[in-house]
């Protein structure tokens, strides 16, 4: 063999190595970031210049400090709303967002997110196949309304479809007898599937099928 057939061939051999390794510490390096990312976000929420040199609270410079903070306090205003009384206050300042103009829509719409996702009246827990563009096309989606009545459209359901690579997504009301509940797939196995543009193997499960679909 030639130096240059050679020198091809360990270059080959190099691009391969590299793509391979690249695909191994690709997604490890993103994880680290977004968490090295979101701690040190959390984490800058104090104030730590306005705290003096000699001050008592001045332990809170050290870095983690302010993360641990912020993390004790979710916690703790999740056990204080399990309470009657503040819980009830909760349920007023709530109240009182919901009905406060301009802020409303903000306050409101990020909170549907959140109860969508962790909530205790999770959204996304009905995986299903809808039928939307064509009859042999068919999308990963979650079924968040089963029944749009009150749009006027009658045996009509809303399923939210996902953006593969993407925090986005659409919402499409389509005939009840266009969406396929997917029974065998979790709620969790499926939103990979489809956030992944379906590189992801899914696992099957075996579940009861949604209520009310038609």
């Amino acid at each position: 063999m030639s130096p240059k057939m050679r020198f091809k061939v360990l270059f080959s051999r190099l691009l391969r190595y590299f793509f391979q390794g690249l695909l191994i510490l690709a997604p490890i390096g993103i994880t680290a970031f977004t968490l090295y990312w979101g701690f040190v976000s959390i984490d800058n929420l104090l104030p730590r210049d306005l705290i003096p040199e000699h001050h008592p609270l001045n332990f809170l410079k050290y870095k983690g400090v302010g993360f641990a903070i912020v993390l004790i306090g979710i916690v703790l205003v999740g056990y204080l709303s399990s309470s009657f009384i503040i819980g009830r206050l909760l349920d007023m300042f709530d109240h009182i967002l919901e009905r406060t103009p301009f802020i409303k829509y903000i306050y409101s719409s990020v909170k549907d997110v959140f109860d969508a996702f962790v909530g205790e009246k999770k959204k996304f827990d009905h995986p299903v196949l809808v039928n939307v563009y064509g009859e042999d096309v068919w999308e990963m989606g979650f079924i968040t309304q089963e029944d749009v009545t009150s749009l006027g459209l009658t045996g009509y359901m809303a399923v939210y479809v996902p953006h593969a690579y993407a925090i986005t997504g659409k919402v499409f009301m389509v005939k009840k007898e266009k969406v396929r509940p997917l029974t065998n797939v979790s709620a969790g196995e499926a939103m990979k599937f489809a956030v992944s543009g379906g590189v992801t193997h899914i696992t099957e499960h075996h579940k009861e099928a949604p209520t009310g679909e038609g």
